[in-house]
């Protein structure tokens, strides 16, 4: 398990030398692991740990270099991006109401889903497209869509805008800035700035449930008390 923990490590950390030595060994086979690591990570609700934002900002640096073809890329990323959100949404209308009614589901984690259905509750539709940038809340937004019942329609042009729009953010900034120097000299770091900046919003929402539990309690507590 530690040795599989540090290959997957080397390879989130060196991504742009990974994805070019594929490139030049497998040719088109790169464009299909690449659609299918995006499909996963947004269609499959058990595996939001993915490597999204910083795969695509790596994709985007190696396209500049003649590497890849950013069209393709964009074609690919997007369209991957659009079937894992049907696949998630479909997964939620089919397991909604075993949720709804409290039933435990395998494999899924109820703590995540909760905090995104509260993200949900403060943002609406447009919560589909904001959590294309934030890791965890992008794989389970679809899924509660899907839960939550947003009609179909609304569902898809909100998937399709916020596809579009995260795959165009992040490939254009390693395209720009993925090759300067000190960032191609310290991608690990690079990378590692990227996931936590992602994920800050995921902590704030951590943070906000955390109070909120507590001025629930202290409200129960006030309100068991003898007069």
């Amino acid at each position: 398990m530690n040795e599989l923990f540090q290959q997957f490590s080397d390879l989130f950390l060196h991504l742009p030398e990974h994805l070019e030595k594929f490139a030049r060994e497998q040719h088109q086979w790169v464009y299909l692991l690449l659609g299918a690591i995006v499909f996963c990570e947004t269609g499959l609700v058990v595996l939001p740990f993915l490597p999204g934002d910083s795969l695509l900002f790596a994709c985007g640096a190696l396209a500049e270099r003649g590497g890849l073809s950013a069209p393709l890329l964009g074609l690919v990323f997007i369209s991957a991006a659009l079937m894992g959100d049907n696949v998630n949404y479909w997964l939620g209308r089919a397991l909604g109401p075993r949720i709804l009614r409290g039933e435990s589901v395998p494999l899924l984690n109820k703590k995540s889903l909760e905090r995104t259905r509260k993200f949900f509750a403060r943002h609406g539709g447009k919560s589909v497209v904001i959590a294309r940038f934030v890791p965890i809340v992008r794989t389970f937004a679809p899924f509660t869509a899907g839960v939550g019942v947003m009609p179909y329609g609304r569902f898809l042009a909100f998937s399709l805008g916020g596809a579009a729009f995260w795959v165009g953010v992040c490939m254009s900034a390693g395209w720009f800035m993925g090759n300067i120097p000190l960032v191609k000299d310290n991608f690990s770091a690079v990378v590692i700035a990227i996931v936590f900046v992602s994920l800050i919003p995921v902590l704030i929402g951590m943070v906000r449930a955390r109070r909120e539990a507590i001025e629930e309690r202290r409200a129960r507590e006030t309100a068991a008390r003898p007069g």
